[in-house]
């Protein structure tokens, strides 16, 4: 299991990152995704910058991100950020029924998608470009 820097024994340039996490997000204290990646600062602030930067407002609602998130984390595998983007989504408004849809078009597009695959289906000239 990868070390945890808490904030008491954070290095200055990875408090500054804590205590901007903090502020954006209006928490105590950081989740262990970002303590985990503090054991390398220039990782850890090179994400949050990228991460406050595409989850930022924008042309999508914020909850739809969050379920993008979410959909690309299942596709993915990563437990830790399907709870943390599920309990995100679930704080910007998605209901229960939004995330059982979420759910039918991840499981759907991923049957598809593998059948696709297995298939080696041509695309078609609509769908190109």
């Amino acid at each position: 299991m990868t070390r945890l820097v808490e904030y008491a024994d954070a290095p200055p340039e990875v408090r500054a990152v804590y205590d901007a996490i903090k502020a954006a997000r209006g928490v105590p204290d950081v989740n262990n995704f970002w303590k985990a990646l503090a054991v390398h600062p220039p990782t850890l602030a090179r994400t949050w910058e990228s991460l406050s930067a595409v989850m930022a407002p924008g042309a999508l609602d914020p909850v739809v991100k969050e379920m993008l998130y979410v959909a690309v984390s299942i596709a993915h595998g990563c437990d830790y950020c399907i709870a943390s983007h599920t309990a995100a989504a679930r704080a910007k408004g998605m209901t229960e029924a939004q995330h059982g849809e979420l759910l039918a078009v991840v499981g759907m597009a991923s049957e598809t998608n593998r059948l696709a695959q297995a298939l080696r289906v041509k695309v078609d000239p609509q769908f190109e470009g």
